[in-house]
């Protein structure tokens, strides 16, 4: 399976536990420092910006997502969120899907609390 195959997955995932997905690969500028965002998801209040990791087990996957990913998302969920101010009264998450062979993907609501 490739990136895409599991940001796919991930998404129906989402979609079917009520999210509404907002953005799929929000990329910063190169350069900028903004780092690439897999997935924003809304629902109700929330706004989540989700990262998405495949690998041979759940296990793996969430140790895949390193402290310089998880800075870069956080950049690029300000830098979202302040091109499009209509988000700015929600609640902002970063979560996680972990998506591994042979069994359903794991959503890791507020897998790191940094905003």
């Amino acid at each position: 399976m490739t990136g895409a195959g599991a940001e796919r997955i991930a998404a129906l995932w989402l979609q079917l536990k009520g999210w509404r997905i907002v953005a799929r690969r929000l990329a910063g500028k190169r350069g900028s420092g903004v780092g690439e965002v897999d997935l924003i998801a809304k629902r109700g209040a929330v706004l989540a910006f989700v990262e998405i990791k495949y690998r041979p087990t759940q296990a793996q996957a969430a140790q895949a997502v390193t402290v310089n990913q998880r800075q870069r998302i956080v950049r690029a969920a300000k830098a979202f969120i302040s091109a499009n101010p209509a988000y700015n009264s929600h609640i902002v998450r970063f979560d996680a899907v972990l998506v591994a062979p042979r069994s359903w993907p794991r959503h890791v609501i507020n897998a790191w609390p940094e905003y």
